[in-house]
């Protein structure tokens, strides 16, 4: 952060209220440790600027009983901020406002952040187990080709001067060919040992150079070379698999396009800079080019390879209405559309961010081997200068000469070094959680840090959404009605143009349908809506309402109008005494009652939580074999549902949904499940993993990855610990020569390294 910026956090989100025309208001409530944010339109830019100021403020806005802030000594009046951008502060919240018309502040829409700064995810960087202290040391995903040549070297060499001695060379060339042996196996370690000493820290690359430098002072220089070796190569494996898990990013962002065919008003066709693009424009997308951002198709039909973003091998039909992915492959059709968001809020980018991030957040096993191995490196230095002592003094051992008889008190205290460095233990979690992130991206399943890996793995009770979820997500308008009859065009004009703002599976349906059939477009005003019950405004200068029968069209005894069975319905006022009705259908995964079936097998209980009918959830159920109900559920209604399957803590719960009315719950569940890159941004904020190809069947597969991830996990802290515990034992004694202690120590890190690459080469079965 800039000298210039503001350390506190009220004072740097302002900036960005300021700054991004879609945000209108902030609430920070620093005791509730959450975040709401009201925005005009997609929210996924002004969400993730915010989060970004909070993350990087070097203090969060810490607001007393009397609203002032300890941080920037600002009181609780108002005042202004930057131009008509204000802050309130007091003692539950702080609020930073922009003024606007009277309009744009009916068309806010409230949504809540779950964000790294207020949900303790912490960033780490891996190297070599461990986490920088200040500015990290990136590693290309090819650096582990450097490191192994380096460790190849230090073998050849060591096997050279090994020889030199055996066969009496000349004192200088043996000295020159052990120097630089221990300079190629020493390199990388000197430089993380640098890197740490410059801020004061200690760590496992230091204890291993001060072990290498005290064998060849004692004249053990095969001994000193075998353990830079063995400590280098396990270090090249290491950033072997972290480029692997690299390697998932690097083929998405090469197959962004960096240009796009931006069609004029006149006809005309010229190629932009895919990041110059803006919403609205059309684009020309031919067959066998990627589509470059996001767009809205409004000419022309074809299919799109979409597997590298979600996995789906089949391409996906495209035509009038329908949305095409960033990033994804147009087959032989000409397309055109127009763009939905800028290029940086495109589904590739946004995918491309979720694995940037899932590779930072720690699981929480993690951040307790990283809480003690600063403290645990000065314990082990501390006794291993008290066991010198001790061997020397009291045992009357020599000082830094072995005999034939006995080793030297120096010689037991380097070997204790060894045998004791956590080395090991501190790679056993972060190397299972990459690697599970990685085996996950690779089928289709999103981590997004090792903190969902583990909460999975513990998962008791199920909840699922209804639409999208259960179901194929893909609705179609089935009947429109009108009551009375011969209104169906303004009915069908008023639940367009209210639904084109919402992003509901529903009205992604109402859209491709009235798309499709020409409806026109018109601009309400006044447009508000309200959570669980639909959507209003006024069209045209008449008020309408959108939404369900109690909130829409409570005059009008929903018996009397012909239905469809099993067919969602939405009701309509049109205005002026014109009410309607939309009926949609949709049909369930054909994966639902095999996952469903599943999960009972494994004692995990499952319950649908639904806003739709409890008829059409109750046919439902009956067909993919679930018994628990919940349905006819506002937001408000679906959290309590999932706090009472919690049972105050007792169990662990996941909820798989995909819209908006979804977010709530995913951030109320232990573990928030989103379902693929067509789910709302508001579930993809709050969800901890998304199953990107669609595939409810992936539940499965990230279940069963979590758990072999967790097997893991314990298998390598078993591995660590338990040679850790006997050869430290077995060195106070003096049974353990330094050979075997630099053998046992770094065996049983390739090992761990080893055990974990198991997830990454093997997935989940």
């Amino acid at each position: 952060m800039k000298e210039s910026d503001p350390a506190c956090a009220a004072e740097k989100v302002a900036r960005v209220v300021a700054e991004e025309p879609s945000l209108g208001a902030v609430t920070i409530r620093p005791g509730q440790g959450g975040v709401e944010i009201e925005t005009v339109g997609p929210a996924q830019s002004a969400a993730r600027r915010v989060g970004e100021a909070l993350t990087e403020s070097a203090a969060r806005c810490d607001v007393d009983a009397t609203g002032h802030c300890s941080v920037c000594g600002a009181g609780p009046e108002r005042q202004e901020a930057i131009g008509r951008v204000s802050v309130t502060r007091s003692a539950e919240a702080v609020v930073v406002t922009k003024e606007a018309c009277p309009t744009s502040t009916q068309l806010r829409q409230k949504r809540r952040l779950n964000l790294p700064e207020f949900t303790q995810r912490e960033p780490a960087r891996l190297v070599h187990g461990h986490e920088h202290g200040h500015e990290p040391h990136e590693h290309g995903e090819d650096e582990w080709k450097t490191l192994a040549l380096l460790a190849g070297g230090c073998l050849v060499l060591g096997l050279v001067a090994w020889s030199a001695t055996k066969l009496g060379a000349p004192f200088w060339l043996q000295l020159l060919l052990w120097a630089v042996c221990y300079l190629c196996g020493g390199w990388e370690a000197a430089e993380e040992s640098w890197e740490k000493l410059r801020h004061g820290r200690l760590d496992v690359h230091f204890l291993m150079l001060t072990v290498a430098l005290g064998a060849a002072a004692v004249g053990d220089f095969a001994e000193g070379a075998l353990l830079l070796f063995l400590f280098s190569a396990s270090g090249a494996m290491e950033h072997y698999a972290e480029g692997r898990t690299r390697r998932e990013i690097g083929a998405l962002v090469r197959a962004a396009p960096k240009t796009a065919s931006v069609v004029e008003a006149d006809g005309s066709v010229r190629d932009v800079p895919v990041e110059a693009l803006v919403p609205g424009q059309r684009l020309r997308v031919t067959g066998g080019q990627i589509v470059p951002v996001d767009l809205r198709i409004v000419l022309g039909e074809s299919a799109c390879d979409e597997s590298n973003l979600t996995g789906e091998a089949r391409p996906v039909p495209k035509s009038v209405g329908d949305t095409a992915l960033g990033g994804t492959l147009n087959g032989g059709g000409l397309l055109e559309g127009q763009v939905l968001r800028p290029a940086a809020e495109s589904a590739l980018a946004r995918i491309i961010r979720l694995i940037e991030q899932s590779q930072k957040m720690r699981a929480p096993s993690q951040r307790f081997t990283d809480r003690f191995g600063s403290g645990y490196t000065y314990a082990v230095l501390g006794l291993c200068a008290a066991m010198f002592l001790v061997w020397w003094l009291a045992l009357g051992l020599p000082a830094f000469r072995s005999t034939p008889e006995q080793s030297s008190a120096f010689y037991r205290a380097m070997t204790l070094l060894v045998v004791a460095s956590p080395c090991a233990l501190v790679l056993s979690i972060p190397s299972a959680i990459l690697s599970a992130i990685a085996a996950g991206a690779k089928r289709g399943v999103l981590f997004r840090g090792g903190a969902a890996i583990e909460a999975l793995a513990e998962v008791q009770a199920v909840a699922m959404d209804k639409t999208g979820t259960l179901t194929e997500g893909h609705l179609q308008v089935v009947d429109l009605q009108s009551i009375p009859a011969g209104h169906e065009e303004q009915v069908a004009r008023v639940a367009y143009n209210l639904d084109r703002f919402s992003d509901h599976p529903l009205a992604r349906a109402t859209q491709r349908w009235a798309r499709q059939r020409g409806v026109p477009e018109l601009a309400p005003e006044k447009f508000q809506q309200v959570p669980g019950r639909g959507l209003q405004a006024e069209l045209e200068g008449v008020p309408v309402r959108l939404g369900r029968h109690s909130f829409a069209a409570p005059q009008v005894v929903e018996a009397t109008v012909p239905a469809r069975e099993g067919a969602a319905a939405v009701w309509v006022d049109a205005g002026g005494g014109v009410v309607g009705r939309l009926l949609y259908v949709d049909r369930p995964r054909p994966a639902a009652a095999g996952v469903l079936r599943a999960l009972e097998a494994q004692n995990i209980e499952t319950i649908m939580l639904t806003g739709d009918r409890q008829p059409v959830a109750e046919k439902l159920a009956a067909e993919v074999g679930l018994r628990t109900v919940r349905a006819e559920l506002l937001p408000d209604d679906k959290v309590r549902e999932v706090e009472a399957l919690k049972q105050n803590g007792a169990r662990k719960v996941a909820m798989i949904g995909d819209g908006v009315n979804d977010a709530p719950c995913l951030a109320a569940a232990d573990v928030g499940v989103a379902m693929g890159a067509r789910g709302s941004d508001a579930a993809l904020e709050q969800a901890e993993i998304v199953l990107m190809n669609d595939r409810l069947e992936n539940f499965l597969l990230a279940l069963e990855l979590s758990r072999r991830a967790r097997a893991v996990i314990r298998q390598n802290l078993a591995i660590s610990l338990g040679v850790v515990v006997v050869m430290v034992g077995a060195s106070l004694f003096g049974l353990v020569p330094l050979t075997l202690g630099v053998v046992a120590h770094e065996g049983s890190t390739v090992v761990v390294v080893l055990n974990s690459l198991r997830l990454l080469l093997g997935g989940a079965r």
